[in-house]
């Protein structure tokens, strides 16, 4: 089974700040944490989220990022990146998109958990970053990291390692459902093969259910932080 490195555990609980000339909280400004902590059903002690509709809860308890993406977005952005620079709770090294398969299940120290979905990326990114279009280039690199879901609460450090105890029959990587979710929108026959696997997060499930009957899902308020035309 395929082991991984923990780079960095961050953490941070929404801030208000300026944006648009007008004040937003957000939790995308986390912070790396050297001291074991206890990760819970719905995420690591000490850490938060601003916004529950579209982050948090039991199905995105915790947010992963590969370390390796970040000399194409220091590149991108041309700047040094710290640790947490997606917002993400877990920077690892060793766990890619395309490798990683939604309901494999990890040993993560005393806490057991399962991949729930893909990472979307949010206006929230741009916020950070000053770059109107950021959550779309994550988006389109495939380059999002991923969320996990909490099957056993336990006390994590920096030392453990990402054990993967358990691989997916499915075999429906992050990558296959981002490419499904975003590009290949149509594809009935892709989209029947990934709610088949019910280890699938609620809120992707129904987007997919939607997709199928025909209802038009509107990302743009994600991407943008517009609720309006």
């Amino acid at each position: 089974m395929k082991n991984a490195k923990i780079i960095s555990i961050n953490i941070g609980k929404p801030i208000q700040i300026q944006f648009n000339n007008k004040e937003l909280s957000t939790g995308i400004f986390k912070t790396p944490n050297n001291d074991p902590l206890f990760l819970t059903w719905i995420g690591f002690e000490g850490d938060g989220q601003a916004d529950l509709v579209h982050h948090g809860g039991r199905d995105k308890a915790v947010c992963v990022y590969p370390y390796e993406h970040y000399p194409y977005w220091e590149n991108e952005l041309n700047q040094a990146l710290e640790y947490s620079a997606f917002g993400e709770n877990l920077t690892t090294q060793g766990l890619l998109e395309t490798e990683v398969c939604i309901g494999d299940v990890f040993q993560l120290g005393e806490a057991v958990v399962q991949v729930s979905q893909p990472r979307q990326p949010c206006f929230k990114l741009s916020v950070r970053y000053g770059v109107p279009d950021m959550p779309l280039k994550v988006q389109e690199t495939g380059y999002t990291g991923f969320y996990f879901s909490v099957l056993q609460e336990g006390l994590v450090s920096n030392s453990d390692s990402l054990i993967r105890t358990s691989r997916h029959p499915k075999g429906i990587t992050v990558s296959y459902a981002n490419h499904i979710m975003h590009r290949d929108k149509n594809d009935t026959e892709g989209i029947k093969k990934i709610l088949e696997v019910k280890e699938l997060s609620e809120n992707w499930r129904k987007t997919f259910v939607k997709r199928l009957e025909g209802s038009a899902t509107d990302t743009k308020e994600r991407l943008t932080g517009d609720k309006g035309d």
